[in-house]
């Protein structure tokens, strides 16, 4: 059992929610060739290059690159746009893949003592799917090395993708994905339950079950409900009956109508539409508009060449009036199981 008098909770630390000010977002720069292959790439990166302009200018990027070679590509690429280098601090890190959300660390925060700590969770590339991914659950080692922060580190596996806060104390998950044998089969709800609240801080955790069909990492929820603010849920939803997404989405959407805060209170649930199939003759590719980051001046919302892009952004904009929201064409980036939440992990800053 974990030992709840040395966690971040006991030193006063929580997860902040991701439209709380942030001090920077980390990413990892694309480059394998084995998630995205050959003309994909470019585009991917055409898509990052998109990312970091529209985000920049509110907060620090900090990118994740391999070498100096990589940097200088980069640097090249992102001389392309209107960008500020000042914003962009770069950091030699081997990393394998680009999903820096999974693999990389959570930051938490004391405001009363104006401190920052990172939570080292175990990543093992989604349950043991992709071995030769595993290396990425070294990063936050290094970061670290960068960083010297506190670690803290709970010892079970968790990717960032699979759960999403509102600052206050509730959090929402899938059993899908934390109740997955191929995670931490000795481990009980209960003990989950008990790991995410001393590591977290949080007091409520509300489950839904399944994540959408394609969806490689057995049901993220940034892929299927988000928190916009401390008791609004912007939910995905698949109007076309047909659709295998339909009848998964629904229930989690009936779930969250019941769901309560962690006062005790009714959540607003928006509904959010899909983005209808997005694959080839192969499979199916995990794409939804619920899968956006929140930036301090921008919000980057994934779109998919689809006539509901423009109905997503629309609803997002009304729920974030203090920020812009902007499409960012996503549908290369999804070939590699993800999109723009995954590919970003936000730094909180300590006021």
């Amino acid at each position: 059992m974990i030992n709840s008098a040395k966690t971040p909770k006991s030193f006063g630390f929580r997860m902040p929610a991701e439209w709380e000010n942030q001090e920077a977002v980390w990413i990892s720069w694309p480059h394998n060739e084995v998630t995205w292959t050959g003309i994909t790439l470019e585009e991917v990166e055409n898509s990052y290059i998109e990312f970091v302009e529209a985000l920049h200018t509110g907060q620090k990027v900090k990118i994740l690159v391999n070498d100096e070679n990589s940097k200088e590509k980069t640097i090249q690429k992102l001389k392309s746009k209107k960008i500020n280098f000042s914003q962009i601090i770069f950091y030699k890190i081997k990393n394998i893949d680009a999903w820096i959300r999974d693999y990389g660390p959570t930051f938490v925060i004391n405001h009363k003592t104006k401190q920052k700590a990172m939570v080292k969770w175990t990543f093992n590339a989604w349950g043991d799917k992709y071995e030769e991914l595993k290396e990425d659950n070294q990063i936050p080692y290094e970061m670290n090395k960068i960083m010297k922060l506190s670690m803290f580190e709970p010892g079970i596996m968790l990717e960032m993708g699979s759960i999403d806060v509102n600052g206050s104390g509730t959090l929402l998950t899938t059993e899908q994905c934390l109740l997955n044998k191929n995670r931490n089969p000795n481990i009980k709800k209960e003990e989950i339950e008990q790991c995410l609240k001393d590591y977290l801080n949080v007091s409520n955790i509300l489950w839904l079950k399944e994540g959408i069909a394609g969806d490689d990492t057995d049901g993220h929820i940034d892929d299927i409900a988000r928190f916009v603010n401390q008791n609004t849920v912007v939910c995905a939803v698949e109007d076309n009956k047909n659709d295998e997404n339909y009848k998964i989405l629904k229930e989690n959407y009936e779930l969250l109508l019941e769901m309560k805060d962690e006062n005790g209170k009714n959540l607003n649930i928006v509904k959010l539409p899909m983005p209808g199939f997005v694959g080839d003759d192969e499979r199916r590719y995990p794409a939804s508009y619920c899968n956006f980051y929140i930036g301090n001046e921008t919000v980057c919302v994934p779109v998919f060449r689809h006539e509901n892009d423009e109905k997503a952004l629309k609803i997002l904009q009304k729920l974030f009036k203090n920020r812009k929201v902007a499409g960012i064409d996503c549908t290369a980036m999804v070939y590699g199981f993800g999109a723009l939440h995954c590919c970003s992990q936000q730094e909180p800053k300590v006021l």
